[in-house]
């Protein structure tokens, strides 16, 4: 850790908890002023008392526009201007197509899509007039390929990762770089019974080539370059961080097979 972020204001949503909250820490520990926003707003103020005057917290239900408006002029009247928005908050989602609701669908595609939507619009033209920052959205690799059970959270992160394309090419003779984090498996509240299930760990072990699931930390971590100067040549990217789950073609291990032809 450095002092990358020195000087700079970040709005992260979501920032009570999971990777939204380690976000929030490593964006802190480089320098940052950090507005945390969460609809749990108890959390977030909880953590903005814990780490000092470098944050401020605000409870906000990232599905309404007006609000998302709201905290992104209090947060320039609070720390002088927006530089980076980390927009994050999100929720998970299980079932096919024929078996989710019409109002499962919608919820997920408000909260998990739309709401990315509102953050960049509230965000760019504060931006555009201070003379530039960067936005990192939370996509996943389920926005860059299908998963079974998933159709409403993979749609919506494939909306994302093409959102966020668009914005990069929109956005970037206005000084504003769009990038966004894909990650693989995490262990959060969110994943929390993956995280539990003996048999899940197994398939992670399996599957993933670092044998485990990431850790919040580790999403910071990228979303850290992404929204620093260390990143400035970059936009429009999507960066994986999934241990190298999506590396391969999902095929067999052939490796370990053949091991056991020729045993």
């Amino acid at each position: 850790m450095g002092n990358r972020l020195e000087g700079k204001t970040a709005v992260v949503t979501g920032g009570a908890s999971g990777i939204g909250e380690a976000t929030v820490r490593r964006f802190v520990a480089e320098g940052a002023n950090v507005m945390i926003a969460d609809l749990q707003g108890e959390k977030a103020e909880l953590l903005a008392t814990e780490l000092g005057t470098a944050t401020e917290a605000q409870q906000l239900d990232v599905t309404d526009l007006e609000a998302v408006e709201a905290l992104m002029a209090l947060t320039v009247q609070r720390f002088g201007a927006i530089d980076i928005v980390f927009n994050n908050a999100g929720i998970s989602s299980m079932g096919r197509v024929d078996e989710i609701s019409t109002e499962h669908w919608h919820r997920v595609i408000d909260v998990d899509l739309n709401s990315v939507f509102y953050g960049c619009r509230a965000a760019i033209p504060l931006m555009r007039e201070a003379g530039g920052g960067a936005i990192v959205n939370t996509a996943s690799i389920s926005g860059l390929f299908g998963d079974w059970g998933l159709p409403a959270y993979n749609a919506a992160k494939g909306a994302v990762m093409n959102l966020t394309r668009t914005l990069a090419a929109d956005h970037a003779r206005d000084g504003i770089r769009v990038n966004a984090v894909c990650p693989g498996g995490i262990e959060t509240a969110m994943t929390d019974s993956l995280v539990a299930s003996r048999r899940a760990q197994e398939q992670y072990q399996r599957l993933v080539p670092m044998a485990r699931m990431g850790l919040p930390e580790e999403i910071a971590s990228a979303v850290t370059f992404l929204a620093s100067d260390d990143a400035s040549y970059v936009t429009g990217h999507g960066l994986v961080v999934d241990g190298g789950v999506t590396v391969t073609t999902g095929q067999p291990n052939f490796t370990a097979l053949a091991e056991r032809w020729w045993a």
